[in-house]
């Protein structure tokens, strides 16, 4: 597949309202053809040799850190990576000049994980140097949303007109907000489910149907999403219990019954067994949820190529 000639819009990836139709088309192309390095028996190329990628995360994470590492060293960038804990944020730095601290070593990309909302952008508006957001606090998770995508259509032969439910925490989930906005834009129907407590206000102005009814949201689903509670950034109890809230609205075989038997199981990861999704439903037939981490590698090569302006190696 020749994508020369090919360029994104967006000169950075903090948001996915930020990327058009044909960026996301040309992330999924490059992603599908920068899956098959992984597949090698030596999974290396050169494309991006000579350039340098920072992954800043000051937030915990193990996919998504992991995935943006490998995907940098497969395509022979030279990767960096600072925590917030072993940076100098715990002196009393700034975050804005840690930034520009780091932007003044001349990389070719900052990748930023942050446990606030807005970081990206703000940083952002602070330096010139290309940003990627790995997650910023409840507001988006663009890469996760991208990945998803890759994996739907790998699966099903195409986004537009899908019925996809996304099942769980709405109200503190970047990756909901992030695939709200791409699933729409690609022309997906979406409904999401979840107790009325955990849906975000007006919540309907940004979803085809909202329920709290888990069965509703199964039945004609293309795709099922299902989300874990993230009991980090809520503050009290939205539910009597995990166990409640697993009866009404985890995902085990009597609700995957109610499903249509090609479905597409979808968990953005860590999974919580036995609250949102069932052992035997998450490793089950409808499941892609090991397919989505792979999708992620190939999705976030994608990114680092076609962000740093990478030469194509066929």
């Amino acid at each position: 597949m020749d994508l020369s000639g090919h360029n994104l819009s967006a000169k950075r990836i903090v948001s996915m309202s930020e990327l058009s139709v044909a960026d996301i088309d040309l992330i999924l192309d490059t992603a599908k053809a920068m899956k098959g390095i992984s597949e090698r028996e030596v999974k290396k190329a050169p494309t991006l040799r000579g350039r340098t990628v920072i992954n800043c995360f000051m937030e915990p994470s193990t996919r998504t850190r992991t995935s943006f590492e490998i995907s940098g060293k497969r395509l022979s960038a030279d990767v960096i990576n600072i925590s917030g804990s072993g940076s100098s944020l715990t002196k009393g730095e700034s975050i804005k000049d840690m930034m520009e601290n780091l932007e003044a070593m001349k990389p070719d990309l900052l990748v930023i994980r942050s446990a606030h909302s807005g970081v990206p952008l703000q940083v952002a508006g602070w330096i010139d140097c290309p940003i990627v957001s790995a997650g910023d606090g409840r507001n988006e998770h663009p890469t996760q949303s991208l990945l998803d995508l890759m994996t739907i259509k790998e699966t099903k032969g195409k986004l537009s007109g899908l019925n996809i439910s996304i099942i769980g925490d709405i109200l503190n989930s970047r990756v909901a907000r992030s695939n709200l906005t791409a699933m729409k834009t690609v022309g997906c129907n979406v409904t999401v489910c979840g107790p009325a407590t955990l849906l975000p206000r007006k919540i309907e102005k940004f979803a085809d149907q909202v329920t709290t009814c888990r069965e509703t949201a199964v039945k004609d689903a293309d795709v099922i999403m299902t989300l874990r509670i993230q009991r980090e950034r809520i503050g009290q109890a939205k539910f009597p219990s995990l166990r409640e809230y697993s009866k009404h609205f985890g995902l085990n075989l009597k609700v995957m019954e109610k499903a249509r038997k090609d479905v597409l199981l979808l968990h953005p990861g860590p999974i919580n067994r036995g609250v949102e999704i069932s052992p035997e439903v998450a490793d089950g037939p409808w499941s892609s949820i090991l397919e989505q981490v792979t999708n992620g590698v190939a999705v976030r090569m994608a990114i680092l190529y076609l962000m740093t302006g990478g030469v194509r190696q066929n």
